[in-house]
């Protein structure tokens, strides 16, 4: 059957998200449609948007979410704010989206496709790099950090377990000394309206980081970037906030989402004068509790190699840079 690419929107994407995601798998977070019209909103005003679905007939086989700059295209989203990213691809249908997919890209004028950060088990790695080195394109891939995740069991109990001894010791030690100080609550709370609040308390504990490099990322737009994200996740049903009070003071907060039976661990923020009580690291680990209960299946910690994340029992998963050049 004969093979069309087409030109599309982040409105048509919104359909097919809507529509179609039982066939196309959308797979990462960092992809969703929302998510994407998003970071082009606040990020995208240097690049020439590229955005194709490939048909097979009348159906989608795969969506290549693009931006082009300089002859060089790369999937929307920036590595300080997307954790990894992917192409959106019906499963068994990814070597015939990807070998059309490259046509359009040379014929385009397209010199060089670079993907980064990417999964080992994504559609990069897993379809496209192998389909790129058999069409004689000259590709380098290489080891670019880690992600670390957590496969949650069905208990609380169980997961204590999991950890080995020192680490159950330190959490159950840390836990009860945090109990004992007065007035403390726990919450972590869908959120599909009112976002304002949650953000405005987020950046505000943000703000009292000691650490320069956190000062220094919430920028006037990436502030911007993180109202807006909060706010359309939130209409999606995807977000979920974690907040631990103190004598109904806002000591540490988590901003995270929830999808395909996924919490992941965006981003959080904690007042440094509660640090004796370890409110940061906690407010992690009773989100881990609550996602249990919810019945989630994994908590994604995303980028990065912090030493908590080990210490909570969570798994190193490595991140690859993949660079195509097209002949």
């Amino acid at each position: 059957m004969e093979y069309t690419v087409t030109e599309e929107s982040f409105a048509s994407l919104n359909s097919y998200w809507a529509d179609f995601k039982q066939d196309l798998n959308w797979n990462t977070l960092f992809v969703l449609p929302s998510w994407l019209e998003v970071w082009w909103q606040i990020f995208g005003s240097d690049f020439q948007l590229y955005l194709r679905a490939v048909r097979q007939g009348e159906k989608i086989i795969g969506i290549a979410p693009l931006l082009v700059k300089g002859g060089i295209a790369s999937i929307i989203g920036g590595t300080d704010v997307c954790d990894y990213l992917d192409f959106i691809v019906t499963p068994g249908m990814e070597d015939g989206f990807f070998n059309v997919l490259l046509n359009d890209l040379e014929q385009n004028g397209i010199s060089q496709l670079n993907v980064k950060p990417v999964r080992p088990d994504s559609t990069v790695l897993t379809n496209l790099v192998t389909l790129a080195r058999q069409r004689k394109y000259e590709v380098h891939c290489c080891e670019e950090g880690v992600s670390v995740e957590l496969d949650l069991p069905s208990t609380w109990d169980e997961y204590l377990a999991m950890l080995n001894k020192k680490q159950r010791h330190e959490v159950k030690r840390k836990l009860r000394r945090l109990w004992e100080a007065d007035n403390v609550e726990y919450r972590c709370v869908k959120v599909n309206q009112e976002v304002g609040d949650f953000i405005n308390t987020f950046l505000k504990l943000f703000s009292l980081s000691r650490k320069e490099d956190k000062v220094s990322f919430m920028t006037t737009q990436m502030e911007s970037f993180f109202r807006l994200l909060t706010e359309t996740m939130a209409k999606i049903g995807l977000l979920r906030v974690g907040i631990l009070e103190i004598n109904k003071l806002p000591t540490a907060m988590i901003i995270g989402f929830d999808y395909n039976n996924m919490m992941y661990l965006y981003n959080s923020a904690y007042n440094p004068e509660y640090s004796h009580l370890n409110v940061g690291l906690l407010s992690k680990v009773l989100c881990i509790k609550e996602s249990i209960q919810r019945s989630n299946k994994k908590w994604d910690f995303l980028k990065g190699g912090e030493p908590y994340k080990y210490h909570i029992g969570g798994k190193e998963i490595p991140l690859y840079a993949c660079q195509i050049k097209i002949k």
